[in-house]
């Protein structure tokens, strides 16, 4: 089992949307996760932001952070 420390920094959907998701990759293939939001990226903690806006690649951070938040990440701002 390996460590994995995710950082969000920014403030946009493509970005967070890969965070979340390598984030939730490692966390499903059990190893250990972390994930920090700090600068741009702290906006990702307002709960009543909207996270269906889709990627070019046609997933979006809903897809993924729900899964983040249900398993209890550790998740600092």
């Amino acid at each position: 089992m390996a460590r994995f420390i995710f950082i969000l920094g920014r403030d946009d959907n493509e970005a967070a949307t890969r965070c979340f998701q390598f984030a939730k990759v490692a966390h499903d293939k059990n190893h250990q996760v972390d994930l920090f939001l700090v600068d741009g990226g702290v906006n990702w903690a307002d709960s009543g932001r909207d996270l269906s806006v889709r990627t070019q690649t046609g997933d979006c951070p809903n897809d993924y952070l729900p899964y983040l938040v249900e398993k209890e990440v550790p998740t600092g701002v």
